[in-house]
């Protein structure tokens, strides 16, 4: 209920719950409802015109041209080369796969180098502060940590395309892409300073993973990992650098298909009443060729009996 009277002005309580004024007498819900009719048919309108907008936008900035359906499908990708191998840790103990699965490495992955590591976190520092914190663990979890940024950083430039659709030439899928692609790099540059510090007879522990005489390299998963995020890069840059087009022109491009729908709806329904009439002509033809059929059957069969009693 509104707190003043719309046509008196007087100041409604919470205990008035009459339907009309007591200085005026006036019916509140009921005053001026015409013209609030055609506010409320305004703002419906506006409403409407808002939300078809943000649609237009919304698919045009995913889908709306070859080159943006392209960028999307690129940008998924690299999801892919964080299941491929990135690092292989061998040693005369046990061996580590820095892959996601650990079906393209032997020994263990990265899964139980997780493991190992929420089970025992003080115990990874612990050898970390043996190395002087410059050593192959040391390096190996940095190595790790940036690979996981990395990953971050690409789920967030993927997301980034569907949360920025208000703005199609958007440079944070850009950005997103350049720190992924470069916490990739620091990566595979930490794990090769680590490796290469191990030296002759070096044992050491991942946690509960147990190293010796270490050696490692950079497996094939990373640079293709690395190219895909490369390839995320310079689609979602070209897709900045291609030219977007405007509210306007989306909701008058919405606007012309709408209206060619209507329009082909249109002539099917003409069609189809074309064919129903048709029809309808068609069975009162057949109607009137059976009554005419059944009225010369009927006065054979007349002329028939005269000429049976004559």
């Amino acid at each position: 209920m509104a707190s003043t009277c719309p046509n008196c002005g007087r100041r409604l309580r919470w205990y008035d719950v009459k339907a009309e004024c007591k200085d005026c007498g006036v019916s509140i819900p009921n005053f001026n409802w015409e013209e609030r009719l055609e506010e409320d048919a305004v703002k419906a309108e506006e409403r409407s015109l808002a939300f078809h907008r943000t649609m237009n936008m919304f698919k045009y900035s995913i889908w709306g041209t070859k080159l943006r359906i392209v960028r999307i499908i690129v940008s998924f990708l690299p999801a892919i080369g964080f299941i491929l191998p990135w690092f292989a840790i061998k040693s005369d103990a046990e061996s580590i796969g820095i892959d996601m699965l650990g079906i393209f490495t032997d020994g263990k992955s990265l899964i139980d180098l997780f493991g190992a590591f929420f089970g025992n976190m003080d115990l990874f520092f612990t050898n970390m502060g043996y190395e002087g914190y410059a050593g192959v663990v040391s390096y190996s979890v940095l190595s790790v940590l940036f690979m996981l940024l990395c990953a971050l950083f690409i789920v967030i430039a993927f997301f980034m395309i569907l949360f920025t659709n208000k703005h199609p030439k958007s440079k944070l899928m850009v950005i997103f892409d350049a720190l992924s692609i470069a916490c990739c790099i620091v990566s595979g540059v930490l794990f090769t300073v680590g490796i290469k510090s191990a030296g002759a007879e070096t044992a050491v522990n991942f946690g509960n993973i147990p190293l010796y005489n270490v050696s490692g390299n950079i497996m094939w998963g990373y640079f293709v990992a690395l190219a895909l995020l490369c390839c995320a890069l310079v689609f979602n840059a070209l897709v900045m650098k291609a030219p977007a087009k405007s509210h306007e022109e989306l909701e008058e491009e919405r606007l012309k298909k709408k209206a060619e729908k209507e329009e082909k709806e249109r002539l099917k329904a003409i069609e189809r009443e074309k064919a129903e009439a048709e029809a309808e002509k068609k069975a009162a033809e057949e109607q009137e060729r059976i009554v005419a059929e059944a009225k010369a059957k009927l006065e054979a069969r007349k002329d028939k009996e005269k000429n049976k009693k004559k």
